[in-house]
């Protein structure tokens, strides 16, 4: 069954996570980003920065995680990398909340993959890499010497993450149903065009 869910998948410096929030504000929503970190965290007794560390190593394919336990003796979940559980984890909470809430908007985490039989309307938020460093500098607070360094690692944190785990390119903008240069747009407009691309969306399942 279809529901109404915005996936955000972005660059680092982009402002996604900003803007993801502001179309959840403007379409009166709840909006989850490291909350599924902390829910998954919480489920398992295990502190969010570990979980945050076993996320972004990304050992192993899962598909090649589900051939090695095949072959020990141990249950599957006992065989599996802890960053594969954690995308195990995180993928039932994300399911679930798909299942018990009306709308929502999700940053990151897979979410265009983990609910795409749902139908979610899915963004990808991006931005030449001046904009991103200075955006890095200026509002997240990060030294002008590190910038971009930070951005390129935690870019390719995101990428393998995601790429690892679905099979597919991070950047790849075919699998999105929108994508937005925040830097062009600014983060106001990019929220206002989430909003009104997702309203128009909907219609053509309400009508």
């Amino acid at each position: 069954m279809r529901k109404p869910i915005i996936t955000i998948e972005r660059q680092y410096g982009s402002g996604g996570s900003f803007i993801g929030k502001l179309a959840a504000e403007k379409l009166g929503v709840k909006f989850f980003n490291r909350q599924i970190l902390e829910m998954t965290a919480e489920k398992c007794g295990i502190s969010a920065e570990h979980l945050e560390s076993a996320e972004e190593s990304v050992p192993t394919s899962f598909l090649y995680s589900l051939l090695l336990s095949s072959n020990t003796g141990r249950s599957m979940e006992d065989s599996l990398p802890l960053s594969d559980r954690v995308f195990i984890m995180e993928s039932n909470i994300i399911t679930e909340l798909a299942e018990t809430e009306k709308s929502f908007v999700l940053v990151g985490r897979c979410g265009s993959y983990i609910l795409e039989e749902q139908g979610c309307f899915s963004v990808y938020i991006y931005a030449p890499k001046e904009a991103r460093i200075k955006r890095a500098i200026e509002e997240y607070g990060i030294s002008e010497s590190k910038a971009e360094s930070i951005m390129k690692k935690a870019d390719k944190r995101r990428e393998t993450f995601f790429n690892v785990n679905t099979g597919r390119s991070w950047q790849d903008k075919e699998q999105y149903c929108l994508c937005l240069n925040s830097a062009e747009l600014g983060d106001e407009l990019c929220a206002e065009i989430i909003v009104n691309a997702f309203n128009e969306y909907n219609k053509q399942f309400t009508e």
